[in-house]
């Protein structure tokens, strides 16, 4: 049969909200199956109610545990709270006021009873601590989100006071207090019913939009963008930035056309992803087909943008290179900002993870620019961020964000809005496309093939990757070139990358076992063309295989 990718959700693939809500409640979590545990990966606690790995009882353990996390590290200000569009958000959101009310945590919930973005939240976080007296209590956040996931899928992400996300330190001792917490039938936690909890004195309102949405002048020129009358069309994709983006059209004077305001749990407007999912990546060509279609059926914008559910993501649409590939328009962000920002330290550096493309290795040296390299993970760019030392962090996922125009940071999470203004500024201040500005890249520094693929791994395998050295690795060549560098830790920072990077002159691969499948990913790029990229591919899995087996 013809996949289905990027055709619009049937009947049939659509969650039962009822049974997805009744399961939230319903549902105890089996303790004995290290699934249904409390984990929190590289954006938090992750799951679904229909799998018994997002439930009631998972999230007033977590909370509990953030609560006891927060007073150990002496954090007393206030707690910024904030949901996305999910089915389950609203609920989980429920349910963690429930607890932090009862615990006496003041509260802070948006003014506006909507959605929130994650980068709306991390914003409000550094906001309040930079405008705190001298010593004064510190506020952090929780925002209620599984990103870009599919409907029935739930998240619950904890950020401190740097208003990024919680390292490993922080995540880790949560995630063992919550299974403590749901070992022991959940004595221990306090609770109170949310009717009470939103009376409480303790629990506030604040307006995350106008914090965010008035700010954005010292971040990005939207006077260009208005002045050049760019014409932009904003897909918030059925999340949390829907509100957001009229208000800054509106706000901010831009002519601006919010693509489909529809917010629905179910996302049945949406075009179904590669393997005929409903997911919410606005980097995927499936999940975004409308506006992709929308584009070359001669729709009238300049630019046109999309965001996921908590729209730390983003997609860039332009009317003569359709969807960009994330790592490409990365390579055109940084050139452009690191010319364009004369108020950011001269010697900042970029930051980038190092499953990104090599051509933005390439764009830092014609800059003069230091390049760090960090693994998975939008934590390890947080320090650089907070200092103005490392004005610009990105992922090949679509996530990135950068300071603002006098250096001081803006989010300290990845932010989809940002960037997806970013392209409008690119485009009114060059004249040209950000695909066109790609291509002048390319031209200057090759044209990389890069791609993702899965092999197959069990436990034990995927356990063996991530313990490797690189003097497990023998072999010397690459697709017939010589390897210059066998990496299982980042060269930026020194930190665990969990799995293996092996670099030549032309080419590179990188494998990392996944969190929830029996697969390793093993990324490559190659500026040799699709042929040489498919023997890299190839070549990096018998490698990989013959190491870990």
């Amino acid at each position: 049969m013809a996949s289905r990718a990027g055709t619009v959700a049937q009947p049939q693939d659509l969650v039962d909200l009822t049974a997805l809500l009744d399961a939230y409640y319903d549902v105890q979590p089996d303790l004995g199956d290290p699934g249904q545990r409390v984990a929190f990966g590289t954006s938090g606690h992750r799951g679904s109610s229909l799998k018994a790995s997002f439930n009631e009882a998972h999230i007033v353990a977590i909370t509990q545990a953030i609560v006891e996390y927060r007073a150990g590290q002496g954090i007393t200000g206030p707690l910024f709270l904030a949901k996305d569009t999910h089915g389950l958000s609203e609920p989980a959101q429920n349910s963690a006021l429930e607890v932090l009310a009862a615990n006496g945590v003041k509260v802070l919930i948006d003014a506006r009873h909507g959605y929130t973005p994650t980068p709306a939240l991390s914003h409000a976080i550094l906001t309040y601590n930079r405008n705190a007296p001298a010593g004064a209590p510190q506020a952090d956040g929780i925002v209620v989100t599984p990103s870009h996931n599919p409907p029935a899928d739930g998240g619950f992400k904890y950020n401190p006071p740097h208003g990024g996300p919680a390292d490993t330190d922080a995540t880790g001792w949560i995630a063992n207090r919550a299974n403590e917490l749901l070992e022991n039938g959940l004595r221990g936690v306090k609770r109170i019913p949310v009717a009470e909890a939103l009376e409480a004195e303790t629990t506030g309102k604040f307006d995350f939009l106008s914090s965010y949405v008035d700010d954005l002048p010292s971040v990005l020129d939207l006077n260009a963008i208005r002045e050049a009358g760019v014409r932009i069309g904003a897909d918030p994709m059925g999340g949390a930035s829907v509100d957001y983006w009229g208000e800054i059209g509106e706000r901010h004077h831009l002519n601006l056309t919010v693509v489909n305001p529809t917010v629905d749990p179910q996302w049945a407007f949406m075009t179904l992803d590669w393997d005929e999912k409903i997911r919410m990546d606005c980097s995927s060509p499936s999940a975004m087909a409308s506006l992709i279609n929308r584009m070359s059926d001669g729709a009238n914008y300049d630019v046109a943008t999309g965001n996921d559910a908590d729209a730390d993501r983003h997609g860039i649409v332009t009317p003569d290179g359709g969807l960009m590939n994330p790592n490409h328009y990365l390579a055109v962000a940084i050139d452009y900002l690191y010319r364009h920002r004369t108020g950011w330290n001269p010697s900042s550096v970029i930051g980038k993870t190092l499953v990104s493309s090599s051509i933005i290795d390439r764009v830092a040296e014609n800059l003069g620019r230091k390049l760090v390299e960090v693994p998975v993970g939008f934590k390890w760019f947080v320090p650089g961020l907070l200092s103005g030392e490392g004005a610009f962090g990105g992922e090949e996922s679509a996530g990135a964000s950068f300071n603002k125009m006098d250096g001081s940071v803006w989010t300290t999470d990845k932010d989809g809005i940002l960037l997806a203004l970013l392209a409008s500024e690119i485009t009114a201040v060059t004249g040209k496309s950000p695909s066109q500005l790609y291509k002048g890249l390319t031209d200057q520094f090759g044209d990389p093939v890069y791609a993702r693929i899965d092999a197959a791994a069990t436990r034990e395998q995927k356990a063996a990757l991530g313990k490797l050295s690189p003097s497990d690795v023998t072999a010397t060549e690459l697709a017939g070139e010589t390897i210059t560098a066998k990496l299982t830790e980042a060269p930026g920072n020194g930190a665990s990358i969990g799995g293996l990077k092996v670099v030549t002159e032309n080419a590179w691969f990188a494998a990392r076992p996944s969190g929830t499948e029996d697969v390793y990913k093993i990324y490559a790029e190659s500026f040799k063309g699709a042929d040489h990229l498919k023997q890299v591919q190839a070549e990096a899995k018998a490698l990989v295989d013959g190491v870990i087996s």
